[in-house]
């Protein structure tokens, strides 16, 4: 999704309101950027916390700054500063973080974020976007521009086979449709899941939804959605992310709280390092049970 961020990046470049920060990353990648925005492409560094001080200063004078690096790096580093320069002022930096989850695999925990938008989330007037496909990129980024609030920005691989066609961005979205449990997922791992489910039989075929904004907006959660859960009793959520902050605890909270709450609830997410060891993105996926073969045999089914 780099790619499609940056072509979506270039196109905004020109608008009066627009400068871009690194955190010393994009090499091999961001360059066409750089020469779109000119001297509105900064170079902060590694210096994160100083690079999210800077963009709450220029959003306090009218811009609206987006400030990039590796996930935990703009958001675990520079927490104190984006917490207090940031979203205690409601100014409108967007935070991007490539690689979300596990996507930066053998670098190891370091270079992991599988807690970034519970924590982001728990910060006034944030909000979070996490593109489940490289479509999904340039009407995210419209979204953001919009919003005029501190968002994160996560980007991960895109996954989606060439022939499969989601549909058009939404925050909520359904992309396959059985009579199977209601099954929501967050990010990239759609694509597989996707892919996986899609040569099911109908009556184990999941409806599959892809959510794409956080928080939880009561207004946004489609009526479908509520209706495909009635139907089936089982909720399912799937996400590279710790179950504390997840996607899940927000779907099971406002479920709850609106007297929806399933029969059966199954929630898959990243679960830290079980063996203790570090591995390709695939690795932490299957220990942790973010797989499609342990998702319908858990759920069974397989």
């Amino acid at each position: 999704m780099r790619n499609e961020f940056c072509e979506a990046m270039v196109q905004r470049a020109s608008d009066p309101d627009f400068v871009f920060l690194t955190g010393d990353l994009g090499f091999m990648a961001l360059e066409p950027l750089q020469k779109a925005a000119g001297a509105r492409f900064i170079n902060a560094g590694v210096a994160e916390q100083n690079m999210v001080s800077v963009a709450a200063g220029l959003a306090s004078q009218g811009l609206k700054p987006w400030a990039y690096s590796i996930a935990p790096f703009i958001y675990a580093r520079p927490l104190e500063q984006v917490r207090n320069d940031v979203c205690l002022h409601d100014l409108p930096v967007t935070l991007v973080g490539n690689g979300g989850g596990y996507a930066y695999g053998v670098m190891g925990g370091t270079h992991h974020a599988i807690e970034d938008y519970g924590i982001l989330l728990s910060l006034l007037h944030m909000n979070v976007y996490v593109p489940a496909f490289g479509a999904d990129v340039a009407p995210a980024v419209e979204r953001i521009l919009r919003s005029g609030h501190p968002a994160y920005l996560r980007l991960g691989r895109d996954e989606k086979s060439k022939e499969a066609d989601p549909g058009p961005y939404a925050p909520w979205r359904k992309v396959l449709s059985g009579a199977g449990p209601a099954v929501a997922v967050v990010g990239p791992i759609a694509g597989t899941l996707m892919k996986d489910f899609a040569g099911l039989e109908n009556a184990k075929r999941p409806n599959l939804w892809v959510l794409t904004e956080l928080p939880l907006d009561e207004k946004t959660v489609p009526a479908q959605f509520l209706k495909d859960l009635e139907t089936s009793g089982h909720l399912v959520v799937v996400e590279e992310h710790v179950a504390h902050g997840g996607a899940g605890e927000m779907i099971g909270r406002f479920l709850l709280l609106s007297g929806r709450a399933p029969k059966k609830f199954s929630h898959f997410c990243a679960q830290g390092y079980l063996s203790g060891y570090y591995g390709s993105q695939g690795f932490h996926r299957k220990e942790c049970g973010l797989t499609s073969e342990n998702i319908l045999k858990v759920t069974g089914l397989a």
